[in-house]
Formats: C-alpha cells, sequence, structure tokens
C-alpha cells in the first residue's frame, strides 16, 4: 500500500503505475495498491488520440491549467485534480484476461462500498450521458458520476485504475467541456459529481480513511514504499504517456 504521488512532471504518476504493472508482471516487487493526490491533467486514451479534434482538446485542457497526458489504460478523456482521489493497483495474474470483469466488478464494490460509509447514495452502473461512459462506473443516486476506472492487462498481470470526485466537481466539468466539443463527444455535463456535492463537508482525507478501510476488509494492506528500480523504469516511461509538445505556460493551482 503506497500512498506517494509524483505530481511533476505530468506524466510520472502514470508513469510510476506503468512501472509497477511491468515489475509486478515479472515478480520482482508485490502486488501493489496506490492512494494519491494527483496534478490537474486530463488524460487521454487511444481513440482520443486519433480523434480529428485532439490537438484543439489539448490545448483546451492547457488554457484551463490542465496538463495532457496519454492514460495508461483504454477510454475517454477523464480528467484528474488536487480535489480528486486517483487510485492503481497492480495485480499478478498468470490469466490476467480471465479476470477482467471480477476485477471491475470488485473495485466498484469496493469504491461503493466506502462512499455508503461516506452517507453516499452510491450505486454501480454507468449513468446515461456520463463523461467516459463504463458500466463499472460507481455514481449518486443513479444520476451522477463520482468514480471512473479502466484496466489494462499484460502477460502476467493486471492493472486497475482511475479517478474519485472527491471535491470540485465544477473542474471536471468546466475542462470537459471545450475539450469533450473538440473531440465530438456527446455527454450531459450535468452527470459529473463530487462526494462533497453529496455529503457537504467531506475532505479528502475522509475519503480516502474510506476507500482505505474497505480495502482493509478484503486484503491485508502492508504500508510500503516505491522501490529505485521502479521509479527508474518510471522515469524511462514518462515519454510513453506524453502527448505533444508543451503548450503555454499552465496557471498555478495548489497541489
Amino acid at each position: 500500500m503506497i500512498r506517494a504521488g509524483f505530481p511533476q512532471p505530468d506524466e510520472m504518476d502514470t508513469a510510476v503505475s506503468h512501472a509497477a504493472l511491468r515489475l509486478v508482471a515479472r515478480g520482482e516487487i508485490p502486488e501493489t495498491l496506490r492512494l494519491h493526490r494527483p496534478a490537474a491533467v486530463v488524460a487521454f486514451g487511444p481513440r482520443d488520440r486519433v480523434a480529428t479534434g485532439f490537438g484543439p482538446a489539448v490545448t483546451a485542457a492547457r488554457a484551463l491549467g490542465f496538463g495532457a497526458i496519454e492514460r495508461l489504460a483504454g477510454g475517454r478523456a477523464a480528467v484528474f485534480h488536487q480535489g480528486t482521489l486517483a487510485f492503481s493497483w497492480a495485480i499478478p495474474d498468470p490469466s490476467p484476461r480471465q479476470g477482467i470483469r471480477p476485477r471491475f466488478e470488485e473495485i466498484a464494490g469496493i469504491m461503493a462500498e466506502a462512499f455508503r460509509s461516506l452517507g453516499v447514495d452510491a450505486r454501480v452502473g454507468e449513468v446515461p450521458g456520463e463523461y467516459c461512459p463504463g458500466e463499472h462506473s460507481v455514481n449518486a443516486r443513479g444520476k451522477a458520476k463520482l468514480m471512473g476506472v479502466g484496466q489494462r492487462v499484460v502477460a502476467d498481470a493486471a492493472h486497475v485504475g482511475g479517478v474519485v470526485v472527491v471535491t470540485g466537481g465544477d473542474r471536471v466539468r468546466e475542462v470537459l467541456l471545450p475539450v469533450y466539443e473538440a473531440l465530438q463527444l456527446e455527454w450531459d455535463p450535468a452527470t459529473v459529481g463530487s462526494l462533497e456535492d453529496e455529503v457537504p463537508g467531506t475532505t479528502w482525507e475522509e475519503a480516502e480513511a474510506a476507500i482505505l478501510e474497505a480495502f482493509a476488509s478484503r486484503y491485508e494492506l502492508e504500508d510500503g514504499d516505491l522501490t529505485e528500480e521502479t521509479l527508474a523504469l518510471a522515469r524511462e516511461l514518462v515519454p510513453r504517456h506524453a502527448v505533444g509538445t508543451p503548450g503555454p505556460v499552465r496557471s498555478s493551482h495548489p497541489r
């Protein structure tokens, strides 16, 4: 269980997750769960990168103070910022494709349990019109998306990762409006939610504690640190998650 985040450069957090996946697959590090506070980035999927509006979408994100990176797993553009909680779970598995659906179901169940413990009417399933739609999203009241998840499999391991919007649903909506317009993706801005919207006063730390408790009810968690080998490999993988030359200087936000 690792809580360290790496917000600079923008691609580093995703590169760390990618490195952990590779090393777990090789058996060089154990199963690894990471919860952290991310930088403000829009994470684009492979289909976004080949869309005609990809360039304008990146420009729009940067104009609003968000970096632009390439996702580790598939899916459409998703938003991270300092009011969200990013999760990354690298799992050894000799037959990873067979476990794709069970892993999605498990992470959705864990997150829904955590959100309910905070007083949220949390449900698993896609909200009609949600951004980056997915069957295993977690929503509030069947109306507002709170958590999105993606998965990547490699030989002998899988990665389950995504984002929980704790606070700042308005920031997610603000950047997705021009980004999804540029990508020509239809969605309903009203589907953007946050834990704080559902239970006013909910903090990032409370959300983290609830998620850890939900994991701890199923698994034995042991606090750990990233190995130097993991960090070195992550630095090598940073360019794999870059989406082009740097844009204008980004506005600053507290991290």
